[in-house]
């Protein structure tokens, strides 16, 4: 066992096991998923989880059976109920973050035994991460002579490990460890131990260099509008220096500081990347998604447009100077977070081949760009959008809409959105919406009232759309392949927060005494299905393919007393999960459990004819997809491996492979 100078018990070494091929590659970056590997959070540093392993194919899916499994109940003071991971594959060694603690270990990518595990016990400072438990991923590096693992703590530390033993890499930063509430440009408040920053996705590495972001606490009600700033670092992957600085929110002489007005941007936060950053390793140039400023629905503290909220911003990888931006919601109150990782993706448009970057987006909507120029590879029309009456917000009169690709989910609601499977019910539905405001995207919040509106109903902003999970991109034929929930509603309704609560004006809530108001009917879901859909996009055409319905019927729809006798198209399932395409199959499972014979109850990790979007197969899962799924091969054997948790099911990878040779 070693000991860190942060914690009482940080590693597990466990070197009586084999360590078969631990990290003795020679390539050289970028890495890719054709040796069968998978190298990196999302396959590639492009975004695009794809690989062209094709053994597992549509007529032997079903056949799929348990290779091995690992459950993460002991890598933690309790277990987890939301294990999002998505591990990495190099050298034949697995390796991924698990448990409440978030813990890193290495499996065996053949039988999943334990090879060695670390885990930092940061006391007080873990307890007040505003991003706590295992988060989504880790980062892999080799320069052919060593390797090395690099995460990030819930209490925002860089951790550099060796990746054939698990022990803390010394020369890097402070004894293996980079405290990210010390390098920045302004001191984290209140203090280094409670400061709210901290990051649950995985760091992205390119040319050498460790690029972080930077995420803070859920929620439409935060304590102050002098929030910590989100800015996104580069560091050295070989010492942990800090190389360069993005400041999200301009500094005073910077571009884009005008956008603040009344000074704002020197009290303004959040603004930081939660999820996924993307690199282009040939170009230099790495993709910032940026969520919204501090608050998610209430500006009145910082008017103006406010660059970069909400933008995707294009910076050089070795300087981190900015080379393009543009910002998709302009002075941001929706809590539209561009949550998903841009996926680049090599095209052509009209006979011109193009470098593009795809973002798709809790609106349900993907913006292209050139990812050389930032040029919208279709054009954009300025809409002109409602302005709302909240008492000192302030007012974008335009907002950009993409001309291609259409919409490919649900954003605003309007009331041919709502539930009708049958005449009564439609009318309960109207009803129920009476409360709220409706409207199209970007249909301003209100300020709550008990006789109405409650909130402006809404569908995107929490989970709508595509989220963190994002999409996959088959490069062979350029297709983009998206899931995406259609019934995931918010209400933004705000309220004047009670004394000590909060600084702000006004945070989300409703009116006092107006209850919260219903998002179902008799049960049933308030927006009417599609819940959940996968789509496949023509990125040279900027078309859909297709569409289907994502999941069961859920069994709350499928046995209502309402709905007997009601034929009812299956519905796909509400829930953010991500997908993995492989040479013929787009792969993705379940976010509901359901009981169907004659499967058992549970969920189901499902195929589709990647050119058609027919289901093709699939295998039972015990819980919900958790975690994006990924593949790799060993020994002429491919694997596929999914996270599941959720519910009352505490967290666990799954590995599937087909059976051996004569086992059936």
């Amino acid at each position: 066992m070693l000991l860190s100078r942060f914690s009482t018990a940080c590693l597990c070494l466990l070197s009586a096991l084999p360590t078969v091929g631990l990290a003795q590659s020679t390539r050289t970056a970028p890495f890719t998923t054709a040796t069968g590997e998978w190298p990196s959070h999302t396959g590639d540093t492009r975004g695009t989880r794809y690989s062209p392993l094709e053994q597992i194919t549509a007529t032997n899916f079903s056949t799929l059976e348990v290779a091995w499994r690992f459950k993460t109940d002991q890598l933690g003071p309790r277990p987890e109920f939301k294990l999002e991971g998505t591990p990495l594959m190099v050298g034949n060694v697995l390796y991924t973050t698990a448990g409440t603690r978030r813990a890193v270990v290495a499996l065996d990518a053949v039988t999943g035994e334990l090879l060695w595990m670390h885990s930092e016990n940061e006391g007080a400072r873990g307890a007040a991460a505003p991003r706590p438990l295992s988060g989504r991923g880790l980062a892999y590096w080799t320069d052919g002579k060593s390797a090395r693992i690099l995460y990030v703590t819930p209490g925002y530390r860089l951790i550099a490990l060796d990746a054939k033993s698990g022990a803390r890499i010394r020369s890097f930063g402070d004894s293996g460890a980079v405290d990210l509430k010390q390098n920045m440009d302004v001191p984290i408040l209140p203090d280094l131990e409670t400061g709210e920053i901290g990051y649950q996705g995985a760091p992205t590495v390119a040319r050498n260099v460790v690029i972080i972001g930077a995420a803070f606490r859920e929620g439409g009600s935060p304590k102050s509008y002098r929030n910590n700033k989100g800015d996104i670092r580069g560091f050295d992957v070989r010492t942990g220096k800090r190389l360069w600085t993005f400041h999200t929110i301009p500094r005073k002489g910077e571009f884009g500081y005008d956008t603040w007005l009344n000074g704002s941007a020197e009290n303004a936060g959040n603004t930081g990347v939660w999820t996924q950053i993307t690199a282009d390793e040939e170009l230099g140039l790495v993709y910032l998604p940026i969520e919204s400023p501090t608050g998610d629905y209430y500006g009145g503290h910082r008017p103006g447009d406010n660059l970069y909220g909400e933008s995707l911003v294009c910076v050089d990888l070795l300087t981190g100077v900015r080379k393009w931006h543009y910002q998709l919601v302009r002075h941001p109150i929706w809590d539209f977070d561009l949550a998903a990782a841009p996926i680049l993706a090599d095209i052509t448009v009209g006979g011109k081949a193009i470098k593009s970057v795809a973002l798709p987006t809790k609106q349900g909507i993907l913006y292209m760009f050139d990812r050389v120029t930032g040029k919208p590879i279709w054009p954009f029309e300025e809409r002109a959008v409602e302005k709302g009456d909240v008492p000192g917000e302030w007012y974008a009169p335009t907002q950009p809409m993409p001309t291609k690709p259409a919409a490919y989910a649900r954003n605003g609601v309007l009331t041919t959105d709502l539930i009708d499977f049958t005449p009564a019910l439609k009318e309960a539905g109207l009803a129920a919406a009476s409360r709220f405001k409706l409207g199209p995207i970007f249909t301003p919040p209100v300020v709550s009232k008990a006789e109405g509106p409650l909130a402006t109903f809404s569908n995107g902003p929490t989970n709508g759309g595509s989220n963190w999970p994002g999409g996959s991109y088959d490069p062979e034929t350029q297709m983009l392949y998206l899931s995406a929930t259609n019934a995931s509603p918010s209400a933004l309704g705000l309220i004047v927060p009670a004394k000590g609560v909060s600084d702000m004006d006004y945070i989300r809530g409703f009116a006092p005494g107006a209850g919260r108001g219903g998002f179902t009917v008799q049960g049933l879901p308030l927006l009417k299905p599609p819940y959940g859909t996968i789509t496949a996009i023509d990125l040279n055409k900027g078309d859909i393919v297709w569409q289907v319905p994502h999941g069961e019927t859920p069994d709350a729809v499928r046995n209502h007393e309402a709905l007997k006798g009601v034929t009812i198209p299956r519905t796909g399932q509400a829930g953010s999960v991500g997908t993995l395409v492989t040479k013929t199959l787009v792969i993705a499972g379940d976010p509901e459990v359901t009981t169907l014979a004659p499967r058992p109850r549970g969920a189901v990790l499902r195929a589709y004819d990647k050119a058609t979007g027919k289901e093709v197969g699939g295998v039972n899962l015990p819980a919900p997809q958790s975690g994006s799924p990924m593949t790799y091969t060993v020994g002429g054997k491919q694997y596929i491996v999914v996270a599941v948790s959720g519910g009352p099911y505490s967290g666990e990878y799954i590995a599937f492979r087909l059976p051996a040779a004569g086992a059936r």
